[in-house]
């Protein structure tokens, strides 16, 4: 376990010093670089694991101190691996914002196409026309619901006043008790004709608001 524990520990810090020739390698050598580093991070996580199964052959009393040493070993070989994701995401970022700055270098202009710029200006002023239409619409229909309900109010107005004058004329002539009843029972379901017709107005307004916006 001990031989294995120093081959890793080289391994580990033989990695680190590749990450300083990979600092300074261009393009073309930094590729061999890279996957030199991550064959090493292979073999120190395989030996990690070879590492684990071995702790379990020793002394109770060299376990801990094993175990605290495979675990830095193991934090190394992660800080490893982050270094080299990190340096292959910025050689990618690089080379991408090269092969982007070449082709605008590369970009031949020509002149403007009619048919490929020009705007659609008709549609768009249809639609505007639309909107408007719509809303004009909507507007008037308010309006109209307005003066039904208007109509309505006056009308539960004139209907109460000519409950009162009958009332008053029935008191005048004397008329019998089932007649004022049968009056008053009229009356109260021309209430309820008034009251369902100010309701259905209502809801077909509202309808039309909601369909039409």
């Amino acid at each position: 376990m001990e031989a294995l524990y120093h081959q890793t520990n080289r391994l580990v810090q033989g990695t680190q010093q590749c990450f300083e020739k990979l600092e300074k390698a261009d393009d073309i050598n930094s590729d061999a670089i890279e996957r030199e580093i991550q064959a090493r991070i292979n073999s120190i996580t395989s030996n990690c694991e070879r590492l684990e199964i071995l702790l379990y052959k020793e002394p109770l009393n060299r376990r801990t101190n094993g175990k605290l040493r495979i675990d830095q070993l193991k934090y190394d070989r992660v800080h490893l691996q982050a270094a080299l994701d990190t340096f292959r995401n910025r050689k990618y970022q690089r080379l991408q914002e090269e092969r982007e700055r070449e082709a605008l270098l590369n970009l031949q202009f020509q002149p403007n196409n009619c048919k490929e710029t020009s705007i659609l200006m008709d549609h768009s002023q249809k639609h505007h026309s639309s909107l408007q239409n719509a809303n004009r619409g909507v507007d008037d229909l308010l309006l109209s619901g307005a003066g039904i309900l208007e109509n309505l109010r006056d009308q539960r107005m004139t209907m109460k006043g000519a409950h009162r004058r009958l009332y008053d004329i029935a008191n005048t002539l004397g008329l019998s008790n089932t007649t004022m009843r049968l009056i008053e029972r009229r009356a109260y379901q021309d209430q309820f004709i008034l009251f369902g017709g100010m309701v259905f107005t209502l809801i077909v307004i509202g309808l039309i608001v909601v369909y039409c916006t």
